[in-house]
């Protein structure tokens, strides 16, 4: 017989964090990052320095050029002003974007639903500028996909935390861990990192969820600008300029009692252990990107997981970038010799914010390093990814939609592949 979420929801089995969920031939899930923006919800410094719809446009464009971006490639997402005033600032997509999955869940299958964190924009849960908690998350986590659960009422989304959801204080990261205990659509562990298994024993799958964020906070590491042409420069030099900035770590983000590194041991002896057929990590930040400002953090995640993930890991899913990009590495700088299929590294972070792309920076890389490869990517759109595990042909299929900048929530195939099945 074939089960579906209601019997799941009478007969799942809780042990250590694992569910054990029935999947067919193929397990089918939704991949969608960064969603929780919206102007209700503006920063600080939109309020304290307001500006109007051409300067904002103006600023953009001052941080684009700063970055040595190539002014021919610019643009900026849909500007939203607040009623009655000329204040402006960037739109969501937030509720499009729950819109078109649910769109195309009506075509395809959607079993279940993973969210690569920053789940609340811009500070998390615990935020002062005096609003309920509780709203701010029906609002941001829950609003834009009352569409997706319209039509799929047991479709449960796995949670990750996001650096802004840990903006404010572990008072807001606990908040909103126990808002997704209370709400019959989310999961996510009090502890913010965690497994769960779907699928039936030989044709299932395990997720590994991180708490990137937790891990980055425990690491000294510099925010080090591009070059002009786009590369990297290194640490002595930018010491040199004066340019290096150290990573700022607020106090209440810094790791107690060693969890940064339990979460690692717990990484590497879940994946070592699994028996599942199939075995996906996701987390917040990226391994690497092509967005130009957060490659920092993508070399100092590679050092501390990327071993683990090319030797038992199927795929690498991450949002922080708010665009939609797929690259690959081939774990011959980590395994050398290996002869594993290469590693797929997807980023969906495009939900509710976009952003653009540093070119200069992609090709810079391409010729820096020879183990990874930029597959495809898109730039300044609204979007999310959907992911097939094949257990018929052992491929992970990945399809890669968008939505317009109209907010009509209309759903816009963009591009599909198609990578073998790594682990063993």
């Amino acid at each position: 017989m074939k089960l579906t979420f209601s019997h799941i929801a009478v007969s799942a089995l809780l042990l250590s964090s694992t569910f054990l969920v029935s999947a067919e031939d193929t397990i089918s899930f939704l991949a969608f990052g960064d969603g929780g923006y919206h102007p209700d919800y503006p920063k600080t410094k939109h309020i304290k320095k307001p500006k109007n719809k051409q300067q904002f446009i103006a600023a953009e464009k001052a941080d684009w050029l700063e970055d040595n971006r190539p002014i021919d490639e610019f643009d900026h997402a849909p500007i939203y002003v607040y009623p009655g005033t000329e204040i402006a600032t960037e739109d969501t997509g937030a509720a499009a974007v729950g819109s078109a999955m649910a769109k195309l869940c009506e075509r395809k299958p959607c079993e279940f639903g993973i969210q690569l964190g920053d789940n609340i924009y811009p500070d998390g849960a615990d935020a002062n500028d005096g609003k309920d908690d509780q709203k701010r998350m029906n609002d941001l986590i829950l609003g834009p996909l009352k569409p997706l659960f319209k039509n799929n009422k047991d479709l449960i989304v796995y949670s990750a935390l996001g650096n802004h959801d840990w903006k404010t204080s572990r008072k807001g990261v606990k908040l909103q861990t126990e808002w997704m205990a209370k709400q019959p659509n989310f999961h996510m562990d009090e502890r913010g990192y965690y497994s769960y298994k779907i699928g039936e024993p030989g044709n299932d799958v395990e997720f590994f969820v991180l708490d990137t964020n937790m891990l980055l906070s425990g690491q000294h590491y510099y925010e080090i600008p591009l070059k002009h042409d786009g590369s990297e420069q290194g640490l002595a030099s930018a010491l040199a300029s004066g340019v290096a900035e150290v990573e700022d770590i607020e106090v209440h983000e810094s790791p107690v009692n060693g969890e940064d590194h339990k979460q690692l041991v717990w990484l590497a002896d879940g994946l070592k252990s699994s028996k599942a057929k199939w075995k996906i990590v996701y987390g917040h930040h990226i391994l690497w990107s092509i967005g130009g400002t957060k490659y920092d953090e993508g070399h100092v995640l590679r050092r501390l997981i990327l071993p683990e993930l090319c030797q038992y890991a199927d795929a690498y899913i991450a949002g922080h970038e708010h665009d939609l990009e797929l690259l690959t590495d081939d774990c011959s700088r980590v395994l050398p010799g290996n002869n594993k299929p290469k590693l797929p590294l997807i980023i969906s972070g495009a939900a509710s914010k976009m952003r653009g792309t540093h070119s200069p920076f992609a090709q810079q890389q391409e010729n820096r390093y020879p183990e990874y490869d930029l597959i495809w990517a898109k730039s300044f759109i609204w979007g999310f990814a959907h992911i097939e595990l094949d257990n018929r042909s052992d491929r992970l299929n990945v399809s890669f939609y968008t939505t317009p900048k109209d907010k009509s929530g209309s759903l816009q195939p963009e591009a599909s592949f198609s990578f073998k099945h790594r682990s063993d």
